[in-house]
């Protein structure tokens, strides 16, 4: 059986029209052009599609059942094309994000939102996740993306840089570090620190001088999210740090930021994504979205 959709458009016009003729005129063809397609169509199917007299042309027994059929493989067809015109469309499509955590509750917001302004016909969907599981959803298929701080990760993952934020300290407004205005590494060493969880505790010691990362690495509580780090800080507990863009959680929470040096320490983050998967277009149009953003605003750091 070789069906081809000129001959489903024809067998549509002629039940349509009820003429040859003006069937043919509605598709641009020849009446003869018309009619060997549906002697086509028959001979294919092996049945009748029209019972023609002199006087009347319509609709077989065959061709009465087998019309709403047709039509609705023609609108499959129409329905088929409309979405790869949109898959190949740079403003229409999905994308999919595996976002670490902090992240996708901090500065992530804001990027979504100037993304759907800019792009609203685009669907941006989040995975907010710690940050081992960022590496694995992209490594699984699950997202196009993945957006977090460096990891190592195998070969069939690449990364593309995205910014780089320093680590920054946080405590009561009338704290004495308060009143610093760049704060070492050395003035804290009498005070009670509230740290994360390895391995974000031990990526931070690895890249401090032995004496403020045995301080880090001894921290008097050790917690799994910056939000209880912050809930303990206002409560007078300790001292604890962050990055840049948790500037907004560290208000709410009624606390401050100071930076910290000697040696300041940083966390570069990453745009991570499968090396032989094909971004579609939509995938395409949020990573350069993205790169805009950050370049032109910082995230707003």
């Amino acid at each position: 059986m070789n069906i081809t959709l000129r001959q489903l458009k024809a067998f549509i016009a002629v039940a349509e029209y009820g003429s040859f003729t003006r069937a043919a005129e509605s598709l641009y063809l020849s009446q003869s052009a018309l009619s060997g397609l549906i002697k086509e169509l028959e001979k294919n199917w092996e049945v009748i599609l029209f019972d023609r007299t002199t006087r009347k042309l319509h609709l077989s027994s065959y061709g009465n059942k087998l019309l709403p059929q047709v039509r609705r493989i023609l609108n499959e067809v129409e329905a088929l094309d409309i979405e790869l015109q949109n898959l190949k469309n740079f403003h229409k499509g999905q994308v999919h994000l595996a976002v670490s955590q902090q992240l996708a509750a901090s500065a992530l917001p804001a990027v979504l939102a100037g993304f759907q302004e800019q792009y609203p016909d685009i669907q941006a969907n989040l995975i907010d996740c710690n940050v081992e599981q960022v590496l694995q959803r992209v490594k699984d298929g699950e997202v196009d993306f993945g957006l977090g701080p460096e990891r190592t990760h195998g070969s069939d993952i690449e990364s593309d840089f995205l910014f780089c934020l320093p680590f920054f300290l946080v405590v009561r407004p009338e704290h004495r570090l308060a009143k610093k205005n760049i704060i070492n590494w050395k003035d804290l060493t009498d005070e009670a620190l509230i740290t994360l969880s390895s391995p974000f505790t031990d990526r931070l010691a690895a890249n401090l001088p032995p004496q403020a990362a045995n301080y880090v690495n001894q921290p008097r509580y050790r917690v799994n999210f910056l939000s209880t780090a912050l809930g303990m800080t206002k409560a007078g507990l300790g001292i604890t740090m962050c990055l840049p863009y948790a500037a907004d959680w560290v208000r709410q929470h009624g606390l401050v930021m100071r930076p910290l040096g000697r040696p300041q320490v940083k966390r570069s983050f990453y745009l991570y994504r499968l090396k032989h998967r094909a971004a579609s277009p939509a995938a395409q149009t949020f990573s350069q979205f993205l790169h805009t953003y950050i370049e032109k605003a910082l995230i707003n750091f």
